[in-house]
Protein backbone atom coordinates (compact mmCIF):
# COMPACT_ATOMS: atom_id res chain seq x y z
CA UNK A 1 0.00 0.00 0.00
CA UNK A 2 1.80 3.09 -1.05
CA UNK A 3 0.72 6.69 0.50
CA UNK A 4 0.15 9.72 -1.65
CA UNK A 5 0.11 12.77 0.32
CA UNK A 6 -1.64 16.07 -1.56
CA UNK A 7 -0.83 19.11 0.53
CA UNK A 8 -2.93 22.36 -0.09
CA UNK A 9 -6.40 22.46 -2.02
CA UNK A 10 -5.13 24.35 -4.89
CA UNK A 11 -6.49 23.98 -8.61
CA UNK A 12 -4.46 21.24 -9.54
CA UNK A 13 -5.18 19.03 -6.54
CA UNK A 14 -8.73 19.19 -6.94
CA UNK A 15 -8.67 17.79 -9.86
CA UNK A 16 -6.42 15.16 -9.25
CA UNK A 17 -9.07 14.33 -6.65
CA UNK A 18 -11.52 14.22 -9.05
CA UNK A 19 -10.15 11.65 -10.94
CA UNK A 20 -9.14 9.36 -8.43
CA UNK A 21 -13.12 9.73 -7.26
CA UNK A 22 -14.18 8.56 -10.52
CA UNK A 23 -11.55 6.18 -11.39
CA UNK A 24 -9.97 4.58 -7.75
CA UNK A 25 -6.45 4.19 -7.91
CA UNK A 26 -5.88 0.42 -6.29
CA UNK A 27 -3.47 -0.03 -3.64
CA UNK A 28 -2.97 3.62 -3.07
CA UNK A 29 -3.73 5.25 0.65
CA UNK A 30 -4.64 8.72 -0.18
CA UNK A 31 -4.82 11.75 2.20
CA UNK A 32 -5.11 15.90 1.73
CA UNK A 33 -3.94 18.53 3.88
CA UNK A 34 -5.20 21.29 3.90
CA UNK A 35 -5.88 24.30 6.51
CA UNK A 36 -9.59 25.03 5.14
CA UNK A 37 -12.48 23.04 4.12
CA UNK A 38 -13.61 25.07 1.40
CA UNK A 39 -11.01 26.06 -1.82
CA UNK A 40 -11.93 29.01 -3.79
CA UNK A 41 -11.63 28.87 -7.51
CA UNK A 42 -9.82 32.55 -8.18
CA UNK A 43 -12.14 33.27 -11.65
CA UNK A 44 -14.60 33.71 -9.76
CA UNK A 45 -13.56 35.12 -6.24
CA UNK A 46 -13.76 38.92 -8.24
CA UNK A 47 -17.60 38.29 -9.01
CA UNK A 48 -18.18 37.22 -5.67
CA UNK A 49 -17.05 40.31 -4.45
CA UNK A 50 -18.99 42.31 -6.83
CA UNK A 51 -22.44 40.30 -5.73
CA UNK A 52 -22.79 38.33 -9.09
CA UNK A 53 -21.78 35.14 -6.99
CA UNK A 54 -22.80 33.28 -3.50
CA UNK A 55 -20.09 31.78 -1.70
CA UNK A 56 -21.17 27.96 -2.71
CA UNK A 57 -21.10 29.12 -6.32
CA UNK A 58 -17.55 29.51 -6.43
CA UNK A 59 -15.69 27.75 -3.44
CA UNK A 60 -15.14 23.73 -3.69
CA UNK A 61 -15.76 21.39 -0.79
CA UNK A 62 -12.61 19.90 -0.28
CA UNK A 63 -14.05 17.32 2.16
CA UNK A 64 -16.33 16.51 0.26
CA UNK A 65 -14.59 15.79 -2.79
CA UNK A 66 -11.46 13.92 -0.74
CA UNK A 67 -14.25 11.66 0.91
CA UNK A 68 -15.61 10.69 -2.91
CA UNK A 69 -12.15 9.85 -4.12
CA UNK A 70 -12.06 7.78 -0.47
CA UNK A 71 -9.13 10.29 0.54
CA UNK A 72 -8.48 11.09 4.17
CA UNK A 73 -8.87 14.62 4.93
CA UNK A 74 -6.57 17.06 7.37
CA UNK A 75 -7.78 20.52 8.22
CA UNK A 76 -3.92 21.32 9.11
CA UNK A 77 -1.99 23.97 7.80
CA UNK A 78 1.78 22.43 6.53
CA UNK A 79 5.01 23.30 8.13
CA UNK A 80 7.88 21.18 7.39
CA UNK A 81 8.84 18.77 5.10
CA UNK A 82 11.79 15.90 5.92
CA UNK A 83 13.19 14.92 2.83
CA UNK A 84 14.50 11.83 3.83
CA UNK A 85 12.51 10.53 6.26
CA UNK A 86 9.88 11.04 4.06
CA UNK A 87 7.42 13.09 6.23
CA UNK A 88 5.47 16.33 6.08
CA UNK A 89 4.76 17.87 9.71
CA UNK A 90 1.99 19.97 9.95
CA UNK A 91 1.44 23.16 12.40
CA UNK A 92 0.04 21.10 15.19
CA UNK A 93 3.11 19.11 15.48
CA UNK A 94 1.65 15.84 14.03
CA UNK A 95 3.92 14.07 11.06
CA UNK A 96 2.68 11.79 8.40
CA UNK A 97 5.02 9.78 6.17
CA UNK A 98 4.59 9.70 2.30
CA UNK A 99 5.00 7.72 -0.79
CA UNK A 100 4.45 9.99 -2.59
CA UNK A 101 3.61 13.80 -2.29
CA UNK A 102 2.33 16.58 -3.62
CA UNK A 103 2.00 20.38 -3.06
CA UNK A 104 -0.05 23.33 -4.39
CA UNK A 105 -0.51 25.44 -1.87
CA UNK A 106 -0.66 29.01 -3.49
CA UNK A 107 1.08 31.77 -2.76
CA UNK A 108 0.80 35.24 -0.69
CA UNK A 109 1.42 38.98 -1.91
CA UNK A 110 4.92 39.77 0.00
CA UNK A 111 4.42 42.07 3.15
CA UNK A 112 7.40 41.14 5.44
CA UNK A 113 9.62 44.15 3.80
CA UNK A 114 6.77 46.76 4.02
CA UNK A 115 6.43 48.43 7.52
CA UNK A 116 3.05 47.93 9.23
CA UNK A 117 1.56 45.83 6.42
CA UNK A 118 1.24 42.86 8.48
CA UNK A 119 -0.87 45.04 10.94
CA UNK A 120 -2.33 47.41 8.57
CA UNK A 121 -2.70 45.52 5.26
CA UNK A 122 -5.45 43.13 4.05
CA UNK A 123 -4.21 40.55 1.58
CA UNK A 124 -6.13 38.48 -0.63
CA UNK A 125 -4.63 35.55 0.36
CA UNK A 126 -5.68 33.82 2.02
CA UNK A 127 -9.06 34.19 0.55
CA UNK A 128 -11.41 33.65 3.78
CA UNK A 129 -9.58 36.32 5.80
CA UNK A 130 -9.64 38.90 2.83
CA UNK A 131 -13.44 37.85 2.55
CA UNK A 132 -13.92 38.70 6.30
CA UNK A 133 -12.13 41.82 5.76
CA UNK A 134 -13.76 42.72 3.17
CA UNK A 135 -17.10 42.61 5.58
CA UNK A 136 -15.70 44.69 7.27
CA UNK A 137 -15.55 47.62 4.85
CA UNK A 138 -18.96 47.18 3.47
CA UNK A 139 -19.91 47.49 7.31
CA UNK A 140 -18.07 50.73 7.80
CA UNK A 141 -19.09 52.07 3.90
CA UNK A 142 -22.64 52.02 5.66
CA UNK A 143 -22.22 55.12 7.82
CA UNK A 144 -19.18 57.49 5.80
CA UNK A 145 -17.24 56.98 2.37
CA UNK A 146 -14.64 54.70 2.47
CA UNK A 147 -10.56 55.49 0.72
CA UNK A 148 -9.64 52.41 -0.66
CA UNK A 149 -5.95 51.77 -1.62
CA UNK A 150 -5.55 48.52 -3.28
CA UNK A 151 -1.69 47.45 -4.40
CA UNK A 152 -1.17 45.83 -7.62
CA UNK A 153 -1.56 47.08 -11.08
CA UNK A 154 -2.14 43.70 -12.80
CA UNK A 155 -5.16 41.74 -13.49
CA UNK A 156 -6.06 40.68 -10.38
CA UNK A 157 -5.83 43.87 -8.22
CA UNK A 158 -7.64 45.91 -10.75
CA UNK A 159 -10.29 43.82 -10.95
CA UNK A 160 -10.64 43.43 -7.34
CA UNK A 161 -10.31 47.10 -6.97
CA UNK A 162 -13.45 47.47 -9.70
CA UNK A 163 -15.46 44.45 -7.93
CA UNK A 164 -15.61 46.02 -4.71
CA UNK A 165 -16.49 49.84 -6.54
CA UNK A 166 -19.37 48.13 -7.87
CA UNK A 167 -20.45 46.05 -4.81
CA UNK A 168 -20.62 48.97 -2.57
CA UNK A 169 -22.28 51.36 -5.13
CA UNK A 170 -24.53 48.56 -5.77
CA UNK A 171 -25.55 48.82 -2.00
CA UNK A 172 -26.40 52.45 -1.70
CA UNK A 173 -22.84 53.01 -0.33
CA UNK A 174 -19.59 54.93 -2.26
CA UNK A 175 -15.75 54.80 -1.86
CA UNK A 176 -12.81 56.34 -3.18
CA UNK A 177 -10.95 54.17 -4.92
CA UNK A 178 -7.15 54.31 -5.80
CA UNK A 179 -4.12 51.58 -7.43
CA UNK A 180 -0.99 52.12 -6.60
CA UNK A 181 1.90 49.88 -8.78
CA UNK A 182 5.65 49.75 -9.06
CA UNK A 183 5.12 48.81 -12.87
CA UNK A 184 5.36 51.47 -15.64
CA UNK A 185 2.02 50.55 -16.90
CA UNK A 186 -1.08 48.23 -15.95
CA UNK A 187 -1.40 44.73 -16.82
CA UNK A 188 1.94 44.01 -17.57
CA UNK A 189 2.12 41.32 -19.89
CA UNK A 190 -1.05 42.24 -21.31
CA UNK A 191 -1.10 44.13 -24.99
CA UNK A 192 -1.75 47.67 -25.56
CA UNK A 193 -5.42 46.95 -26.26
CA UNK A 194 -6.17 45.69 -23.28
CA UNK A 195 -4.42 48.08 -21.23
CA UNK A 196 -5.68 50.45 -23.05
CA UNK A 197 -9.23 49.39 -22.63
CA UNK A 198 -8.67 48.59 -19.19
CA UNK A 199 -7.12 52.37 -18.57
CA UNK A 200 -10.67 53.74 -20.15
CA UNK A 201 -12.89 52.07 -17.47
CA UNK A 202 -10.58 53.05 -14.63
CA UNK A 203 -10.77 56.54 -15.93
CA UNK A 204 -14.67 56.38 -16.39
CA UNK A 205 -14.80 55.14 -12.31
CA UNK A 206 -12.67 57.74 -11.26
CA UNK A 207 -9.83 55.00 -10.26
CA UNK A 208 -7.02 56.66 -9.71
CA UNK A 209 -3.68 54.95 -10.34
CA UNK A 210 -0.40 55.75 -9.19
CA UNK A 211 2.53 53.93 -11.61
CA UNK A 212 5.98 53.48 -10.92
CA UNK A 213 5.96 53.65 -7.13
CA UNK A 214 5.40 51.74 -4.16
CA UNK A 215 4.04 51.35 -1.08
CA UNK A 216 6.72 51.60 1.97
CA UNK A 217 4.79 51.79 5.32
CA UNK A 218 1.21 50.81 5.99
CA UNK A 219 0.08 54.18 8.71
CA UNK A 220 -3.06 54.61 10.35
CA UNK A 221 -5.50 56.17 8.18
CA UNK A 222 -3.02 56.43 5.13
CA UNK A 223 -0.42 54.27 3.19
CA UNK A 224 2.93 56.06 2.66
CA UNK A 225 4.66 55.79 -1.23
CA UNK A 226 8.50 55.91 -2.09
CA UNK A 227 8.78 59.64 -2.12
CA UNK A 228 6.99 60.10 1.28
CA UNK A 229 3.82 61.24 -0.14
CA UNK A 230 0.64 59.83 2.29
CA UNK A 231 -1.91 58.24 0.61
CA UNK A 232 -5.47 58.52 2.38
CA UNK A 233 -6.86 55.02 3.30
CA UNK A 234 -9.23 53.55 5.35
CA UNK A 235 -8.40 49.67 3.71
CA UNK A 236 -5.05 49.09 2.23
CA UNK A 237 -5.54 45.76 0.11
CA UNK A 238 -2.38 43.97 -1.45
CA UNK A 239 -2.53 42.42 -4.68
CA UNK A 240 1.09 42.83 -5.98
CA UNK A 241 3.36 40.03 -6.49
CA UNK A 242 3.50 36.61 -4.68
CA UNK A 243 6.05 34.69 -2.70
CA UNK A 244 6.13 31.20 -1.06
CA UNK A 245 5.98 29.93 2.35
CA UNK A 246 9.97 30.09 3.38
CA UNK A 247 9.60 26.81 4.94
CA UNK A 248 9.76 24.99 1.36
CA UNK A 249 12.61 26.50 0.89
CA UNK A 250 14.08 25.64 4.35
CA UNK A 251 12.84 22.13 3.82
CA UNK A 252 15.96 21.59 1.24
CA UNK A 253 13.63 22.08 -1.67
CA UNK A 254 15.21 23.79 -4.50
CA UNK A 255 13.42 26.36 -5.41
CA UNK A 256 13.86 29.86 -8.03
CA UNK A 257 15.10 33.36 -6.47
CA UNK A 258 11.78 33.95 -4.82
CA UNK A 259 11.23 30.80 -2.82
CA UNK A 260 8.82 28.98 -5.98
CA UNK A 261 9.91 24.84 -6.49
CA UNK A 262 11.63 24.43 -9.41
CA UNK A 263 9.94 21.52 -10.69
CA UNK A 264 10.84 19.57 -14.19
CA UNK A 265 8.47 18.88 -17.07
CA UNK A 266 7.10 15.86 -15.55
CA UNK A 267 5.92 18.04 -12.68
CA UNK A 268 8.33 16.52 -10.16
CA UNK A 269 10.47 18.69 -8.06
CA UNK A 270 14.64 19.14 -9.10
CA UNK A 271 15.53 17.63 -5.50
CA UNK A 272 13.67 14.54 -4.47
CA UNK A 273 11.51 12.72 -7.56
CA UNK A 274 8.70 11.49 -5.14
CA UNK A 275 7.85 14.91 -4.78
CA UNK A 276 5.43 16.74 -7.09
CA UNK A 277 4.67 20.75 -6.98
CA UNK A 278 1.69 22.62 -9.20
CA UNK A 279 -0.17 25.82 -9.07
CA UNK A 280 1.74 29.23 -7.87
CA UNK A 281 3.53 27.29 -5.20
CA UNK A 282 6.06 25.84 -8.25
CA UNK A 283 7.93 27.54 -11.25
CA UNK A 284 8.64 24.95 -14.30
CA UNK A 285 12.84 25.26 -15.02
CA UNK A 286 13.26 26.38 -18.52
CA UNK A 287 9.35 27.00 -18.75
CA UNK A 288 8.60 30.33 -16.29
CA UNK A 289 4.57 30.76 -17.00
CA UNK A 290 2.66 34.16 -14.60
CA UNK A 291 1.30 33.04 -11.36
CA UNK A 292 -1.99 32.36 -12.89
CA UNK A 293 -4.96 30.46 -12.04
CA UNK A 294 -5.15 29.25 -15.50
CA UNK A 295 -1.54 27.18 -15.54
CA UNK A 296 -2.31 25.81 -12.08
CA UNK A 297 -5.88 24.31 -13.88
CA UNK A 298 -3.64 23.30 -16.80
CA UNK A 299 -1.34 20.93 -14.52
CA UNK A 300 -4.31 18.97 -12.96
CA UNK A 301 -4.61 16.65 -15.42
CA UNK A 302 -0.36 15.97 -16.19
CA UNK A 303 0.11 15.97 -12.52
CA UNK A 304 -3.06 13.10 -11.53
CA UNK A 305 -1.40 10.89 -14.52
CA UNK A 306 1.85 11.41 -13.36
CA UNK A 307 1.29 10.78 -9.76
CA UNK A 308 -0.86 7.38 -11.04
CA UNK A 309 2.36 6.67 -13.32
CA UNK A 310 4.93 7.54 -10.66
CA UNK A 311 2.21 4.72 -8.10
CA UNK A 312 2.33 2.04 -10.78
CA UNK A 313 6.08 2.52 -11.58
CA UNK A 314 5.20 3.75 -15.64
CA UNK A 315 7.65 6.16 -17.43
CA UNK A 316 6.50 9.65 -16.55
CA UNK A 317 4.93 11.88 -19.41
CA UNK A 318 6.40 15.64 -19.89
CA UNK A 319 3.94 18.65 -19.85
CA UNK A 320 5.02 21.82 -22.19
CA UNK A 321 2.33 24.76 -20.33
CA UNK A 322 0.97 26.36 -23.37
CA UNK A 323 3.16 29.86 -24.20
CA UNK A 324 0.11 31.92 -23.70
CA UNK A 325 -3.32 31.87 -22.33
CA UNK A 326 -6.53 33.37 -22.58
CA UNK A 327 -7.29 36.19 -20.21
CA UNK A 328 -11.13 37.31 -18.86
CA UNK A 329 -10.47 40.02 -16.76
CA UNK A 330 -13.86 41.80 -15.01
CA UNK A 331 -14.76 45.51 -14.72
CA UNK A 332 -16.98 44.97 -11.94
CA UNK A 333 -20.31 45.00 -13.64
CA UNK A 334 -21.25 42.19 -15.81
CA UNK A 335 -18.75 43.84 -18.43
CA UNK A 336 -15.38 41.77 -19.09
CA UNK A 337 -11.97 42.39 -21.07
CA UNK A 338 -10.65 39.60 -23.50
CA UNK A 339 -7.19 39.40 -23.63
CA UNK A 340 -5.08 36.70 -25.72
CA UNK A 341 -1.40 37.65 -26.71
CA UNK A 342 -2.20 40.31 -29.12
CA UNK A 343 -5.45 40.69 -29.37
CA UNK A 344 -8.22 42.20 -27.53
CA UNK A 345 -11.83 42.44 -26.70
CA UNK A 346 -14.18 43.93 -24.73
CA UNK A 347 -17.84 44.41 -23.83
CA UNK A 348 -21.00 43.42 -21.86
CA UNK A 349 -21.06 40.13 -24.43
CA UNK A 350 -17.57 39.09 -23.24
CA UNK A 351 -18.81 38.59 -19.29
CA UNK A 352 -21.28 35.50 -20.35
CA UNK A 353 -18.18 34.17 -21.72
CA UNK A 354 -16.34 34.51 -18.65
CA UNK A 355 -19.59 33.28 -16.66
CA UNK A 356 -19.75 30.23 -18.78
CA UNK A 357 -16.18 29.01 -18.14
CA UNK A 358 -16.32 29.21 -14.93
CA UNK A 359 -19.56 27.68 -13.94
CA UNK A 360 -18.41 24.89 -15.77
CA UNK A 361 -15.03 24.37 -14.17
CA UNK A 362 -17.54 24.22 -10.90
CA UNK A 363 -19.40 21.90 -12.26
CA UNK A 364 -17.52 19.39 -12.60
CA UNK A 365 -16.66 19.21 -9.36
CA UNK A 366 -20.38 19.56 -7.64
CA UNK A 367 -20.57 16.68 -9.87
CA UNK A 368 -17.32 14.70 -8.86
Amino acid sequence: MKHVVLVGGGHSHVEVLRRIGAHPWPGVELTLISPDRYTPYSGMLPGLVAGHYRFAECHIDLSALAARAHARFIAERAHHLDLYSKRVRCESGDELSYDLLALDIGSTPPLDDIAGARDRGLPVKPVDRFLAGWERIRIMARTRTVRLLVVGGGAGGIEIALAMQHRLRAEGSDGQFCIVSDTDKILPGHAAGVRGRMQRVLAARGVVVHLRTRVVAAEEGSARLQDGTPIPADAIVWATGATAPAWLRESGLATDERGFVLVNERLQTLSRPEVFASGDVATMAGHPRPKSGVYAVRQGPPLADNLRRAVTGETLEPYLPQPIALALISTGERYAIASWGAFAWSGAWVWPWKDRIDRRFMQRYAEA
